[in-house]
């Protein structure tokens, strides 16, 4: 019932699981993710215990295949679920129990396993190692698995239909201040285009909670400064950084007392809601 991908990044530093399904909320139940110790997905008739279990056993040294090897030895129901691992050097695995309902199956490699049962067929899961085979130049892992999800539901996804979509990606001090591993934790529970979505709220998952990179940052000169206070005062706001407060964009713009800079998009965003002319 369900397809996902999980996996880890080139650079090493991140893992994330991407799932898509014919049920409600499913990144409630399927991903599972820590930094510095890897990923699970678990499905079909989803064995939920296998996420703390299998992060466990990662966190002692198993590589992918022994945790999954200790999961299954330990649960009568084994024939009924799939599951895909990743560790912490990119060994990977995965399993498809002999009582999945047609189409199942996966693939696991280096650095990636997929799998997915009651599929439109096996090109879900070729689509999908074909997307994440052609997107090594794309450095940002939550892109990667996005598109590998997608290319998973066009071509046929599963097949009684959408519901549901996730995304889990995790990173040393990668959450909302440094102060946690969750870069994106993002789900779809109940829409018709649930892979769509997903991206939608990721790119606002960027806008309000990564960091702004230096080639996006505008200098605040004395007279952007005061421009900016301007408009702002426009939207019932008393001065610029009132208005950054309340528009939840504090990642995106400099955090002293006066900013020395300001995110290209949230100046564009604070111009077009203005008003065009200062």
């Amino acid at each position: 019932m369900t397809f996902s991908i999980v996996a880890r990044s080139g650079d090493r530093e991140t893992w994330g699981v991407a799932v898509a399904s014919k049920f409600l909320a499913v990144g409630s139940a399927v991903p599972a993710a820590v930094a510095g110790v890897g990923a699970i997905a678990t499905q079909a008739d989803a064995n939920v215990a296998y996420k703390g279990l299998a992060l466990a056993h990662l966190d002692e040294g198993a590589t992918a295949q022994v945790a999954l090897d200790r999961l299954l030895e330990d649960d009568e129901g084994r024939e009924h679920r799939q599951v895909g691992i990743m560790d912490l050097e990119g060994g990977s695995a995965t399993y498809t129990g002999r009582s999945c309902f047609d189409w199942a199956g996966g693939v696991a490699e280096k650095d990636v396993a997929i799998q997915g049962n009651i599929l439109a067929g096996s090109e879900v899961v070729e689509a999908m190692k074909a997307s994440w085979d052609g997107s090594h130049g794309e450095p940002d892992l939550s892109r990667r698995l996005l598109s590998a999800l997608q290319a998973g539901d066009g071509a046929g996804g599963d097949k009684r239909g959408r519901q549901s979509a996730a995304l889990l990606v995790v990173r040393d001090e990668a959450g909302y201040g440094g102060r946690d591993d969750v870069a994106v934790d993002l789900r779809v529970d109940d829409h018709e285009q649930p892979c769509m979505e997903l991206e939608r709220l990721l790119d606002l998952n960027d806008l309000y909670l990564t960091a702004s990179a230096d080639a996006e940052k505008v200098e605040v000169t004395a007279e952007l400064r005061a421009e900016l206070d301007e408009r702002a005062g426009r939207l019932g706001h008393p001065d610029f950084s009132a208005w950054v407060g309340t528009e939840n964009f504090e990642m995106r713009v400099d955090d002293g007392a006066s900013p020395a800079w300001v995110d290209e998009k949230v100046l564009h965003i604070l111009r077009t809601r203005s008003g065009e002319n200062a």
